[in-house]
């Protein structure tokens, strides 16, 4: 006897075992609140028993390239992905995506305006914000207060210098200062293209001709390497976000600048050994506050390729709705949510009585502004990347350099020549540049 006459027999016709089979195949990064989401993806099962999820779960570089090699050749491998406010416009440009259509009751009026203006193109939304993250300043309120320092609220790069170099202390395994090293347009280039603009450097000129020799450049490299070979952790160019979190939150570390999101998750006893003594500034600055704070959006998103559509919807629309950050506050507690995306989360007085940086974070996203994003004229919009698509190219190969500086492999001046020759022949190439 067959399975499905089995099936017929207790009562389930052909319709109900194409329904009961129904799955979708859902690609994101591995960062904690991605993992949070897979775990409480069995109350969006309790809403949608007809609907199976299947998670793709990987580090930051490798879900980018797998997703864009699967979404550029329409393979439809996936049916809903974890793109970020770089990829959103220039994919929907091309076609790639289908344009959201969450149901009446997701309350798009509640997402914050820069955050919905990141996700459209030509006027139409085409991924729904899972959370959304400036840039701050991490520090152990302990290790500043034996050492009589006082942390600025908006403190420049020397001073963090000075700081690292007073607090580092390898024999207790205290590190002055964690950051990103590992390669990566999205991992050591989304904070090191913060300091170039806060050194008051650019990307391009208003003719697309790349300025990765400049002064400003060559500034914010020493320093970078000066941060992370004299005070930073060994192995640098092993930390990307994740890495560079736990090593915080595991008392590691003395600073640590990043993403805002990881504030809840340093903020909370469950997951912090620090998380009485942390504190929370501004992402540093120094010859301008131009660009020093990045605003990104990790955000869900429907292929055009893929062939349950519907049923992806109906995922996104749980995973980034009010409902799905009740869920999480009432399963981990208001201070793990996933923050900047909502404007009532951020009028949430449970959320605020919990959260001591919210208001910080807040302000650091609503005053990222990506079409300002240098001192200096520019011909691109984004803080932390630029808007044309030979960017994850050049941003990828660019980053490997910084790692080889970082290794000494090779001087500052050397690899910011290969970096600027590199990205020359690249604009070439594409006909932006001459």
């Amino acid at each position: 006897m067959t399975i499905k006459t089995l099936l017929f027999i207790a009562g389930m016709g052909a319709t109900a075992v194409a329904s009961a089979q129904s799955a979708i195949t859902v690609a994101v990064v591995n960062n904690p609140d991605m993992v949070t989401m897979q775990k409480l993806s069995g109350e969006f099962g309790k809403l949608h028993p007809n609907v199976k999820v299947n998670f793709v779960t990987l580090p930051e570089n490798e879900l980018r390239q797998k997703v864009t090699t699967d979404i550029a050749t329409s393979a439809g491998q996936y049916d809903v992905v974890m793109l970020s406010n770089y990829e959103t416009p220039i994919w929907a440009k091309n076609g790639w995506l289908m344009p959201m259509a969450p149901t009446a009751d997701y309350d798009v009026n509640d997402l914050l305006p820069s955050v919905r203006k990141g996700l459209s193109y030509n006027d139409k939304i085409y991924a729904l914000p899972f959370y959304a993250e400036s840039s701050m300043t991490y520090y152990r309120k302990d290790l500043f207060a034996a050492a009589k320092l006082t942390m600025p609220v908006e403190p420049t790069w020397t001073q963090i210098g000075q700081f690292a170099a007073k607090l580092t202390d390898k024999s207790k395994g205290t590190y002055g200062i964690c950051l990103r090293g590992l390669p990566g347009w999205g991992e050591n280039m989304a904070l090191f293209d913060t300091m170039v603009n806060a050194y008051g450097g650019r990307w391009f000129d208003m003719n697309w001709k790349p300025e990765l020799t400049s002064a400003p450049w060559k500034n914010a490299a020493n320093q970078y390497k000066t941060l992370l070979t004299q005070y930073g952790p060994p192995g640098a160019t092993s930390n990307g976000f994740t890495e560079s979190e736990t090593l915080f939150a595991n008392g590691q570390c003395a600073m640590w600048v990043d993403a805002t999101v990881a504030a809840g998750y340093l903020a909370d006893p469950k997951t912090s050994k620090v998380a009485a003594n942390v504190g929370f500034a501004q992402s540093p600055h120094e010859v301008t506050k131009a660009g020093s704070n990045w605003l990104y959006i990790w955000a869900l998103a429907i292929p055009k390729s893929s062939k349950h559509a519907a049923d992806a919807q109906t995922f996104i629309d749980w995973a980034t709705s009010k409902g799905y950050i009740a869920t999480v506050a009432k399963a981990k507690g208001w201070v793990a949510v996933p923050p900047g995306t909502r404007q009532s989360t951020y009028a949430n007085p449970e959320y605020l009585k919990v959260a001591p940086f919210a208001k910080l974070v807040a302000q650091a996203i609503g005053t990222a502004d990506p079409t300002k994003p240098s001192v200096q004229q520019v011909p691109y919009v984004g803080i932390q990347f630029v808007d044309i698509p030979e960017f994850q190219a050049i941003g990828t190969r660019v980053g490997q350099i910084m790692a080889g500086i970082l290794a000494g492999q090779t001087t500052v001046d050397q690899g910011l020549q290969v970096a600027q020759t590199f990205t020359q022949r690249m604009m070439i190439q594409s006909g932006k540049a001459k």
